[in-house]
């Protein structure tokens, strides 16, 4: 038993455990957190994975009721958990603005996102250099030499390509070396169909409103607004749209919720988004994620010339912070340049 799966059995001490996915959970967070399950009942363990929001895309709902996967809604088991039930975080980790705290204790947390806000675990595996989190899942699997059916194959390999594009951003050789393994067990066709199922004509909607908004800022820099309530996967779709354009490098994308500001933020340009998100929206609210893409939330229920004023500071921060790494990697590029 490898030193990770180990010491993750260990940190559990009861029969059944809860596994928490972000509140919004996307494919990949749908994918580690099913494989992870699967994972634990082979062990021995039963467990229930749960959320806080709702699964919005079209192909994560779809391959949930194709496959027959079943989560629950925090809200919906509210009555059942206890103070001392055991939660797993997967795809998140704690105090995170996308994971809201359920009654219970974060035991672990199995990740690849950048850790932002220190916390306790009896247990953590967080890689951020690696591309998706259902990568982690596999090796669970593979390097234990734990079996894996068809289903759990093709839920992780769907997880790994949404969350590198198709292998084209934040791609680790684990990634690699896991999404080969798994495509052997998969059926084709169904990931084909998934990869080219991700919008609904309702959707067009936020490309529309961001196509007409989009505001451009020292030649490389977009901010576009997808329209109220959009659904924050698609807010993410709409983000990585924007930074396609030719003359696009670092994309901000937002929408207004009921109680605040959704932003999704893509980077091409080598500038490290996560790292960005998080001081341009210290004083506001919170973010960031990894170097080519990051996201936030700004709490908000003012008028709209409050929400105006808003956004404008909110530009300008980013603005400002992209300003700063732009200059820190020239200097950096020179002392390189330099000391060869």
């Amino acid at each position: 038993m490898t030193e990770q799966l180990n010491g993750l059995l260990k940190a559990i001490t009861h029969e059944h455990v809860y596994i928490q996915t972000h509140n919004f959970p996307d494919p990949d967070a749908i994918a580690s957190a099913y494989g992870l399950q699967q994972l634990l009942r082979y062990c021995g363990i039963e467990s229930t994975v749960c959320y806080q929001g709702k699964i919005e895309r079209f192909n994560t709902n779809y391959i949930m009721e194709k496959l027959d996967i079943r989560f629950s809604r925090l809200v919906d088991i509210s009555d059942i958990l206890q103070e001392d039930d055991e939660i797993i975080l997967i795809d998140s980790q704690k105090y995170n603005s996308n994971v809201d705290s359920a009654r219970g204790v974060e035991i672990a947390s199995i990740d690849h996102h950048p850790t932002f806000f220190s916390a306790e675990y009896r247990f953590s595996d967080i890689r951020p250099e690696v591309g998706s989190c259902a990568t982690i899942i596999a090796s669970y699997f593979f390097d234990n030499d734990i079996p894996m059916d068809e289903k759990t194959a093709l839920v992780l390999t769907f997880g790994i390509r949404s969350d590198t594009a198709k292998l084209s951003r934040g791609v680790s050789q684990l990634d690699l070396d896991m999404l080969s393994r798994l495509f052997a067990y998969c059926d084709g066709d169904t990931i084909y169909y998934l990869e080219n199922s991700e919008l609904e004509f309702k959707d067009l909607d936020a490309y529309a409103k961001a196509i007409e908004s989009i505001e451009l800022y020292d030649g490389d820099t977009a901010f576009a607004f997808a329209g109220e309530n959009c659904p924050e996967a698609l807010v993410a779709s709409v983000s990585d749209f924007i930074l396609s354009l030719v003359a696009v490098s670092f994309s901000v994308v937002y929408s207004k919720k009921e109680k605040g500001l959704k932003l999704s933020v893509r980077c091409s340009s080598g500038l490290d988004a996560g790292v960005i998100t998080a001081r341009a929206l210290a004083s506001f609210g919170s973010g960031g994620g990894h170097q080519v893409m990051a996201g936030g939330f700004v709490p908000f229920e003012g008028n709209a010339l409050h929400l105006a004023k808003l956004i404008t500071a909110i530009k300008e921060a980013f603005i400002q912070q992209i300003k700063l790494a732009k200059v820190k990697k020239s200097n950096l590029s020179e002392l390189y340049t330099d000391g060869a």
